[in-house]
């Protein structure tokens, strides 16, 4: 059941914009102000993955020195290991302008590499249908959170599932590497994956809309990033397997 807090009392501010949830006891304006800037930082983070994924996709020189030769192997474990490295400094740098931007630049380009040598030996087809997926279910997922929002529900609960699904996947890919499984299997992960980042993405923007303060706008950025990227992995890993 979803937690639905009481209302307002109806002595709210003339002049003031919409509130977003009841209860809301901050500026409407100031929230709404927050949120475009959460989103406008997601959407150039998006942009300069899909510019860097594009490039390493369409540039095959690229995928043959990373992939095959001992140099470029290390540079491809530096390139996945790097998003996890920059959040170290990110997380004392995340309210220092313009480190955390720079930080959060770097973030963002070295996963990129990362989501492009994962579509780089995928057809064009099942990448274009996942994306569209993407974008299809985070904008109606988006809607859907701000709606219920306006409404009173309260997706705070969803927290310690999501987060003991996430290491139920982290380790069931752990597995796989030992004990590679078959088509059926990889789609069922995928299945999973999906509906866990679905989840998140609702929680992370109701937290987005209630919970985050005004200096932690890098934070928020990364979190709805992540859920984003994460989505589209695991949609790209269902059609993968169901196009092979």
């Amino acid at each position: 059941m979803f937690n639905q807090p009481f209302m307002k009392p109806g002595d709210i501010e003339s002049g003031s914009s919409a509130q977003l949830y009841p209860m809301m006891m901050e500026s409407p304006e100031l929230r709404w102000s927050f949120i475009r800037k959460i989103y406008s930082i997601v959407a150039v983070q998006l942009l300069l993955t899909a510019v860097v994924g594009a490039v390493v996709i369409s540039y095959h020189p690229i995928v043959t020195f990373l992939t095959t030769t001992n140099a470029g192997f290390a540079c491809y474990i530096l390139l996945i290991v790097a998003p996890f490295i920059t959040l170290c400094p990110l997380s004392y740098y995340y309210q220092r302008h313009p480190v955390n931007y720079l930080l959060l630049g770097i973030f963002t380009v070295s996963l990129a590499f990362a989501v492009g040598l994962t579509c780089a030996y995928t057809s064009g087809k099942v990448i274009l249908e996942a994306v569209i997926l993407t974008a299809v279910v985070v904008v109606s997922l988006t809607l859907f959170t701000f709606w219920a929002a306006k409404r009173g529900y309260d997706f705070n609960f969803l927290g310690p599932f999501l987060f003991g699904a996430v290491m139920v996947l982290i380790v069931f890919s752990f597995i796989q590497i030992f004990f590679p499984l078959g088509k059926i299997s990889v789609m069922v992960y995928g299945g999973l994956s999906a509906i866990v980042f679905c989840g998140y993405i609702v929680y992370d923007t109701d937290n987005l809309i209630k919970r985050y303060t005004y200096d932690e706008y890098i934070w928020a950025a990364v979190a709805l990033y992540l859920d984003i990227i994460n989505l589209f992995i695991s949609l790209l890993t269902i059609l993968r397997a169901a196009d092979s």
